[in-house]
């Protein structure tokens, strides 16, 4: 579903008000955010490279590919939640605009602050039960099934820190319109 702004999100940065600690988190994460977008734009473009020689290996060169699959869905996996929080920053996640329209600027407010959360309640059990995995992906040496063999804990590590990075923004989403900034 295509829709225009939402009218109650600022455009640009999150400005906090009277927090300085606040404010340096947001701009990190901000940066941290950035940086992570970088890489895995890097990282979908590797998979593709990938997965178009592993194609190409197999209909021309009849060569098996022990490697390929697995290292594009590592590379998927990783792009995907690491870059959860920035989605998450830009309010780009899916969401369904159909009240915005009928409800008040209050009430439009305090469904988004619900909203972030039932999200965040969500998203750091996810968080908290990635890192459990990946701990005993780590501890038992866990590897995939293939003939390549890569460790479990690299896709299970990426998972869990990029749901912890979307807590995080999810945190300050949450305390920074009850601290007077504006909601983004």
């Amino acid at each position: 579903m295509m829709h225009g702004p939402v009218t109650d999100q600022a455009e640009g940065q999150i400005a906090v008000t009277g927090n300085a600690l606040v404010a340096g988190l947001s701009r990190g994460l901000a940066i941290c955010n950035n940086i992570i977008v970088v890489f895995a734009s890097i990282a979908l473009i590797a998979a593709c490279v990938i997965l178009s020689y592993s194609v190409l290996g197999r209909a021309l060169f009849h060569s098996p590919n022990y490697w390929q699959d697995e290292a594009a869905v590592f590379l998927l996996v990783g792009a995907t939640f690491m870059t959860a929080a920035y989605v998450q920053g830009q309010r780009g996640h899916v969401s369904i605009e159909a009240f915005v329209g009928l409800m008040s600027p209050l009430a439009n407010r305090v469904r988004l602050w619900l909203v972030d959360v039932a999200s965040l309640a969500f998203c750091a059990f996810f968080a908290w039960k990635s890192w459990t995995l990946a701990h005993e992906a780590y501890v038992d040496g866990q590897v995939s099934n293939s003939m390549w063999s890569p460790p479990l804990a690299i896709p299970y590590v990426l998972m869990a820190l990029g749901m912890t990075l979307l807590c995080l923004q999810l945190v300050l989403q949450i305390i920074i319109p009850l601290m007077g900034g504006a909601r983004r």
